[in-house]
């Protein structure tokens, strides 16, 4: 079982999507995300498997929250830096998890 302890070594930060670019090499559909946390972290790079929900032009502007402090992961030949967060819907396809309001980037999940 998990403890807050365990919960508290997340860092899980508000960012905004800058880019999004698609990622043909990739094993399943998913698409090269570039998002912004402000100036504390800076911008980071994370592939999404979200094409079922979300069309890349509309994911520029929109915020989500991501784990900020797992190491890099090599998925192809791109470089993922943070795992951005997600829960499936009905049919198994992921939809972001996104702050309800405007909030500053970079902000901290608690």
């Amino acid at each position: 079982m998990a403890t807050t302890d365990d919960f508290q070594k997340l860092d899980i930060r508000v960012g905004k999507i800058t880019a999004a670019e698609p990622f043909p090499e990739a094993r399943k559909a998913a698409y090269k995300l570039t998002i912004d946390f402000g100036t504390e972290i800076g911008s980071k790079r994370s592939s999404a498997q979200i094409t079922e929900n979300y069309e890349r032009e509309s994911l520029v502007g929109k915020l989500v929250l991501c784990v900020v402090n797992f190491p890099p992961r090599q998925i192809g030949p791109f470089v993922s830096e943070v795992l951005t967060l997600g829960v499936p819907d009905a049919d198994g396809h992921v939809v972001l998890v996104e702050p309800e309001r405007d909030v500053p980037l970079g902000g901290k999940l608690y």
